[in-house]
Parts: C-alpha cells; sequence; structure tokens
C-alpha cells in the first residue's frame, strides 16, 4: 500500500469494521483492505452481512467512505447510507497561529452529495450521526489500548484477514462480559 505516488510502498492493511450503533457497540462485521481509501470496500462489507446478521436500516460512515457507487448500491438494498460529506475548516481549534485567508466553501456538484448534505445538516440527520463518533472511535481505541493490539503479526491478505478477526472476536468477547455484568 502507498500514500500516493510520491510515497514508497509499505506492507500495510485498512482494517474495517462495522460496530453496532444501537449501545452494545458489538462488532458486526469486519472487512480487510490493502488501499489506504476506505471506499473501495464500503458497500462490500455493509453488504456481506446480508447472508449472516441481515442488513442494517441505517449506516453512519465518515468522509473517507464518500462513493457514489457506494452509496448508490446501499441504497438499492434499501439500507440508508448517512456519509459525510468532506469541507473546508475554517479554523482548527487547536492552531493559535494567526488566522490567515479564510479557504473558499467546497463546491458540491454531484446530486448525492447534495442531497446527503442536506439530509446531515436537517435536525434527525445530525442527532442520528452524531452516534458515529460515541459508537466506532470508543472500539477501536479499547483494540488499541485495552487489548494492546497495534499492529497486524502476519503477512498477507487472507492471514491479517483473519487476525482482523480473531481481534474482533476478542473485543466482542470482551464486550459481552461488561454487557452482562452491567
Amino acid at each position: 500500500m502507498r500514500k500516493s505516488e510520491a510515497h514508497e510502498f509499505r506492507q500495510a492493511y485498512n482494517a474495517q469494521a462495522v460496530v453496532c450503533a444501537e449501545g452494545s457497540q458489538l462488532i458486526l462485521a469486519t472487512n480487510m483492505a490493502t488501499t489506504p481509501s476506505d471506499q473501495p470496500t464500503f458497500a462490500a462489507t455493509i453488504l456481506a452481512m446480508e447472508h449472516t446478521i441481515g442488513l442494517p436500516h441505517t449506516v453512519l460512515a465518515d468522509a473517507g467512505f464518500a462513493s457514489g457507487a457506494a452509496v448508490a448500491k446501499l441504497e438499492a438494498k434499501k439500507v440508508e447510507p448517512l456519509v459525510a460529506i468532506a469541507k473546508t475548516q475554517p479554523h482548527r481549534p487547536y492552531d493559535f497561529r494567526p488566522p490567515s485567508k479564510p479557504k473558499p466553501e467546497r463546491r458540491i456538484r454531484e446530486p448525492w452529495r447534495r442531497a446527503m448534505k442536506a439530509k446531515l445538516e436537517s435536525e434527525d440527520g445530525k442527532s442520528r450521526y452524531k452516534k458515529r463518533k460515541q459508537t466506532v472511535e470508543p472500539v477501536f481505541g479499547i483494540i488499541k489500548s485495552a487489548i494492546g493490539f497495534t499492529r497486524f503479526h502476519l503477512r498477507s491478505r487472507e492471514k491479517v484477514a483473519t487476525e482482523w478477526l480473531v481481534v474482533a472476536l476478542a473485543y466482542n468477547c470482551r464486550r459481552l462480559c461488561r454487557l452482562r455484568t452491567a
């Protein structure tokens, strides 16, 4: 995998997880990619759930997953995607340099992006989408800090996918024990 054509190739993997936002925070599906982008595997990861636990009604995803083709595939299967649309941030709260010239607002040309932006700017969209940060991010934090999994130990896509599945199962076992005692 490499970030861009200006960078060298590295042995790296892009681990993905679908997490339940209904309160359990269990990992429902996993996927492994050898691309730095999340877009190519977004729809495939969600649609693979159809034959196991069933398709979700709604999917919350960050801007890295924004893909018109993926959104269309999910909507064709009656899954409502709420995918963030990247925008320029006027000023970062931790940036103490004097403000520079403001960046122009990003033009959104594609119809699906306009529709997604309108959906996310509605009160209902805002309230549903804010669950994403409190659902997915803690799972990866727990896997890295509490379980101690910060890197893959195997090589080859198949072996790493299996290793990621085992890590997800370990996380789910830990989470089920926590939910049981609560």
